[in-house]
């Protein structure tokens, strides 16, 4: 059964959305992350997707006070990342109570340090996200954009023993016009063995029912959940 996994994307302490990863185009939907997850908690989800993105753009981790609350006071398995650039962060994060490191940039720009953490922790332990614009790799808060094929770059670390993958289509991201189905296909078909999770696009239950089709092991939601379009009644009863 698809894993529903829903996002909460931080800057300035505060749960918002941005769309297609622009910083200008930001709204808060929640002031508080815990009172947010803690009512996930109580529609049944098990996980949540945790993205500083005030980390991401700085180059350097910044909301540890709302990993710690959350890993403190949810029974939610979180995965973290956004700004993770040094083995202290990792470390840190793990330590904190995330069950998984979620890693882009450093994977795309820095492969032996990733290489690196995958050896010292083990690759059970971190969420790779290949966040692509036309096919290509982006990173820094998607502020760039590399010239790394996404299938080259997930291929490269399931080689290296990660299963846990996550691919946001960064044109869908926050626009509420579908998911990306058939580049996960594709996907999916290049590395049967991969736990792909689907990420950017998902505007309602219906997409959430494709994705599962496709083959994906997960799906991470945002704005549908935001903005009323998938109800926490939804999410309990997706698995029911």
């Amino acid at each position: 059964m698809m894993q529903l996994i829903p996002a909460i994307d931080l800057i300035d302490g505060k749960c918002v959305r941005l769309t297609q990863g622009d910083y200008a185009q930001k709204k808060v939907y929640h002031d508080s992350p815990l009172d947010m997850a803690l009512q996930f908690q109580d529609a049944g989800i098990r996980r949540l997707h945790l993205v500083d993105l005030d980390g991401a753009k700085a180059g350097k981790v910044m909301n540890w006070k709302v990993l710690e609350d959350l890993a403190d006071r949810t029974t939610l398995l979180l995965d973290f990342g956004g700004g993770v650039k040094r083995d202290e962060d990792v470390k840190r994060i793990l330590d904190t109570g995330a069950r998984w490191v979620t890693v882009g940039s450093i994977a795309a720009t820095e492969p032996d340090t990733m290489q690196a953490w995958i050896a010292k922790y083990g690759a059970d332990r971190f969420f790779l996200g290949a966040d692509v614009r036309d096919r290509k790799i982006a990173t820094g808060g998607w502020l760039q954009t590399t010239d790394l094929d996404v299938t080259a770059f997930i291929d490269r670390y399931i080689r290296q023993g990660l299963t846990h993958i996550f691919c946001t289509d960064i044109s869908k991201d926050g626009k509420l016009e579908g998911p990306s189905l058939g580049l996960y296909r594709e996907i999916i078909a290049a590395q049967p063995e991969i736990r792909l999770v689907a990420s950017g696009g998902v505007s309602g239950m219906p997409d959430l029912h494709a994705l599962a089709q496709a083959g994906c092991a997960g799906a991470i939601i945002g704005k549908a959940i935001y903005e009323g379009l998938i109800t926490m009644e939804d999410l309990k009863s997706f698995n029911a």
